[in-house]
């Protein structure tokens, strides 16, 4: 029996296709995560650079653009358990180069800058009320890692009545097997996985 065979037995996976107003959100695509010394590898990198041409085209449309980084307080009297797990993450303070957006991916005037201090773009910050004010019902994901902040970040989106839409050249993550499970995981239950090409005809008739 094959792996999609439970899931189309007890209908997953259906598509949410774009509603009337995307916004893009960039996950975490900081220097740091395009680093394998620090917190990068994988196909992390090949990931920020797809996501080039996908920003440029909705900047060309003119739709919201939110971009998350993870920083901590420099006396780290924000850090949690992620930092724990994770103790390395404690560096990330706001004036670190490894928490800064990478350069390919500038933000402008005008572009979401989320400061969070855990996986998802939405918990503890003010992403959700940004995107209502915008009247954004579609979230275009891009970002890594894919098993961690993307898939916690589109978890949240949906739960908040968003149709997440994760393209997927456009996501990264240090290793093969929990990304693809994760892109699998996020097609059936939260999200629709869409590559590059029908990202760009859906954002043509925008």
């Amino acid at each position: 029996m094959a792996d999609t065979d439970i899931f189309k037995r007890q209908n997953f996976g259906n598509p949410l296709g774009f509603g009337r107003r995307p916004a893009l959100l960039i996950v975490d695509f900081v220097n740091g995560f395009n680093d394998e010394a620090a917190f990068g590898g994988g196909n992390i990198a090949p990931a920020i650079r797809a996501t080039v041409p996908l920003l440029a085209a909705c900047r060309a449309k003119g739709l919201p653009i939110a971009m998350t980084r993870v920083v901590y307080a420099d006396d780290g009297s924000d850090l949690g358990v992620f930092a724990e797990k994770a103790p390395n993450l404690r560096s990330l303070v706001e004036a670190a180069p490894a928490s800064q957006i990478v350069a390919e991916l500038a933000p402008r005037p005008g572009d979401c800058i989320v400061r969070k201090t855990q996986p998802s773009a939405f918990f503890g910050t003010g992403l959700g009320g940004w995107l209502v004010n915008h009247g954004v019902d579609t979230l275009i994901v891009a970002g890594c890692t894919t098993s961690g902040c993307v898939r916690a970040s589109v978890v949240d989106a949906m739960s908040s009545n968003l149709r997440p839409i994760v393209v997927r050249e456009c996501v990264g993550d240090r290793a093969t097997g929990p990304h693809e499970a994760s892109l699998f995981d996020m097609q059936q239950k939260y999200a629709d996985v869409i590559g590059m090409d029908d990202a760009m005809d859906k954002l043509a008739a925008f």
